[in-house]
C-alpha cells in the first residue's frame, strides 16, 4: 500500500512504579503470583439479555481503590465492545448532600447520615434497573461502600429479583503503605475536600476507616458465601481465589484484573529516519530502567528499534490494519476503482472491513493480549502505526468507538500518558523534527450517509446489523441510496441495532493510508 511521505511511527512507552505487597494469605487457592491489579475492590455485577450489573467496595481499611477499579474496568469492557456503565453512590451522595462537612456523615451511629446514605444507594439501582431498557448497556458497575453482609445480601437480591446474574470481586490488603498510597493518590483529590489541605484530608480520611473497619465483613467463599460467584484478590493482586466463576464475560474480567497494575503507568507515544535518531536520543536522557521495545513485524518499524540499541520484540499483533484487496491503495485510489467500498468505509468507519481484510473492530479484538501485556509490564516502547496507535489511545484515554476513528496522532511527537486515578494525564513533547500532518477530516459521505450494509464476509457477532452488501454503485456521486430502493436488503424499521453498535452517524478521519 502506498502512502504519503511518512518520517517515522508510533511509539508507546510504559513505565508503572513497582506495586507493594505483604505476604499471600495462607490457604487460599493461589493462581500465582500476578502484577497487582488496580488498588483493590469489591465488585458484584449481573446480567440479564442485555445487562450486567455491578457493585463495589473496599475490603479493610476501606480505602481500597473501588472506583478506581470501576472505571478502569468499565473502560475495558467498553473498548471490547460491551456496553458498561458505572453508577457511583459516592456521586448521587455528594448530589443530595451538596457540602461535605466531616467523617461524622459515616459514623454508623448516625442515623440519619445512614438514611441518606441507604437512599442514595436506592437510587443508584434504580438507575442500574433502567441501564439496559433507556441506554442499551450490557453490564453496569455498582460503585459503593457495602461492607456488610447484610448491604451485599440488599444488592443480591436486587440482582435476583431482575433476573441479573451477580458477580462479586473483593480485594483484601493490610499493607499500610498501600493503603496511604492511594489515599494521597486519590482521595485527598476527591470533591469531598476540594476546600482542605491534604494534612486535614488525610486526617478526616482516617477517621472514615476507622468507621468502616468496625462493621467491615469479609466474603467468606468457604462457608456463607460458598454460593456466590466471586473473586478474592489479596495483597493487591499478588493472589487470586476464584469460586463459581459461570461464564465467558466472568472469565474475561478475571484475565483482566490479574494483568492490570494497582499503581499509576507512565507511557510515552512517539509518533512518526530522521525521528528514529531524535526517538534514540530522547529515550537516553529518560534513563528508563529495563526498558522493553515492542515492534510490529515490518522493517521500517525493526530498523527504528534498532537505532534504539536496544532489545526487541517482534509482535504480529501490532501490524498494521490488513486493507485485504485495497492494499498498496491510496484513499484517491480507492474512491476511483472501488467507489462503493470508499462509501461503505466513509459511512462506518468502525465496523466496515476491507474484503479479505480488516475492520478497526476486528483491529481492537487482535490488540487485547497487548492491552494486557502493557498493563503487566513495566517500561515499554511500542512501535506501531497510526490505526494500531488510535486503538491502543483510546483504550488508555477512554475514548468511544466514534471518537478512536478520528484521534489526532501528530508526527514526530511523543504523546506522555500518564494514568492517573480515574483517568489519564497526557503531555505531548515535540522532538523537533518536520514533519506532515496526516490527519484526515471527516468527509461529507460521512456526514450523511445512512448506517451502511456490509458484505456477507464482513459479519461478526459485534459487527454491522446486516450480513448483505448493498447494489454495486455505478458512479461516485449516487453513493447515497434510498432505503426504499433496497428492498431486499433492509427491513421497513431498518437496520437492526445489534448489542454495543452505535447506528447514528460515524465521525471518519484519518492519516494519508487508507488503512488509518
Amino acid at each position: 500500500m502506498r502512502h504519503r511521505p511518512r518520517p517515522g511511527l508510533p511509539v508507546l512507552r510504559i513505565c508503572p512504579r513497582d506495586a507493594l505487597g505483604a505476604d499471600p494469605e495462607p490457604g487460599a487457592e493461589d493462581l500465582g503470583a500476578r502484577r497487582p491489579p488496580a488498588l483493590p475492590a469489591q465488585i458484584v455485577w449481573a446480567e440479564a439479555d442485555q445487562l450486567s450489573f455491578g457493585d463495589c467496595h473496599g475490603g479493610p481499611p476501606f480505602p481500597r481503590g473501588k472506583t478506581h477499579i470501576s472505571k478502569k474496568l468499565t473502560r475495558y469492557l467498553n473498548w471490547i465492545g460491551v456496553p458498561t456503565k458505572v453508577f457511583n453512590v459516592g456521586e448521587y451522595r455528594r448530589k443530595a448532600v451538596k457540602q461535605y462537612s466531616s467523617y461524622n456523615f459515616f459514623r454508623p451511629d448516625n442515623e440519619e447520615a445512614m438514611k441518606v446514605q441507604k437512599q442514595c444507594a436506592l437510587a443508584a439501582l434504580r438507575d442500574v434497573k433502567n441501564y439496559p431498557t433507556k441506554e442499551g448497556g450490557q453490564i453496569a458497575v455498582y460503585d459503593a461502600t457495602d461492607t456488610t453482609r447484610e448491604r451485599r445480601h440488599m444488592i443480591l437480591h436486587f440482582a435476583k429479583e431482575n433476573d441479573f446474574k451477580a458477580f462479586l470481586i473483593e480485594s483484601v490488603c493490610d499493607d499500610p503503605t498501600v493503603v496511604a498510597s492511594n489515599i494521597m493518590e486519590v482521595k485527598i483529590s476527591s470533591p469531598d475536600y476540594k476546600d482542605c489541605n491534604s494534612a486535614e484530608a488525610m486526617d478526616d480520611f482516617m477517621k472514615i476507616i476507622s468507621c468502616y473497619e468496625a462493621s467491615y465483613q469479609l466474603l467468606d467463599p468457604d462457608k456463607s458465601d460458598r454460593d456466590l460467584s466471586l473473586i478474592k484478590m489479596m495483597d493487591v493482586g499478588r493472589r487470586f481465589l476464584v469460586n463459581r466463576v459461570q461464564d465467558h464475560i466472568q472469565s474475561r474480567i478475571l484475565y483482566y484484573l490479574m494483568n492490570i497494575h494497582v499503581q499509576p503507568a507512565t507511557h510515552h507515544l512517539p509518533l512518526g529516519k530522521k525521528f528514529a535518531s531524535a526517538l534514540s536520543k530522547f529515550v537516553g536522557e529518560q534513563n528508563l530502567k529495563d526498558l522493553r521495545v515492542w515492534t510490529r513485524q515490518l522493517k521500517s518499524t525493526i530498523q527504528m528499534a534498532e537505532a534504539l540499541k536496544l532489545t526487541y520484540e517482534q509482535w504480529k499483533a501490532l501490524n498494521e490494519t490488513d486493507a485485504g484487496v485495497c492494499e498498496e491503495l491510496t484513499y484517491e485510489e480507492i474512491r476511483d476503482t472501488y467507489p462503493e467500498e470508499y462509501v461503505l468505509r466513509e459511512q462506518d468507519k468502525y465496523y466496515y472491513r476491507y474484503s479479505t481484510g480488516e475492520s478497526y473492530q476486528d483491529l481492537v479484538l487482535r490488540l487485547e493480549p497487548v492491552i494486557m501485556e502493557l498493563e503487566r509490564q513495566e517500561n515499554v516502547l511500542v512501535i506501531c502505526h497510526q490505526a494500531v496507535l488510535r486503538c491502543l489511545l483510546a483504550y488508555f484515554l477512554d475514548k468511544s468507538t466514534e471518537e478512536m476513528l478520528y484521534l489526532r496522532c501528530p508526527l514526530h511527537t511523543v504523546l506522555k500518558l500518564t494514568p492517573v486515578a480515574y483517568g489519564c494525564r497526557v503531555e505531548s513533547i515535540y522532538l523537533n523534527v518536520e514533519s506532515v500532518s496526516t490527519h484526515r477530516e471527516k468527509t461529507e459521505d460521512a456526514k450523511k450517509g445512512p448506517n451502511p450494509l456490509m458484505r456477507s464476509n464482513s459479519f461478526t457477532p459485534l459487527a454491522s446489523p446486516e450480513p448483505t452488501k448493498k447494489p454495486f454503485i455505478n458512479s461516485f456521486e449516487e453513493h447515497v441510496a434510498s432505503t426504499s430502493a433496497l428492498p431486499g436488503c433492509l427491513p421497513p424499521e431498518g437496520p437492526t441495532q445489534l448489542p454495543g453498535q452505535n447506528t447514528k452517524d460515524s465521525y471518519s478521519s484519518a492519516d494519508s493510508s487508507k488503512k488509518q
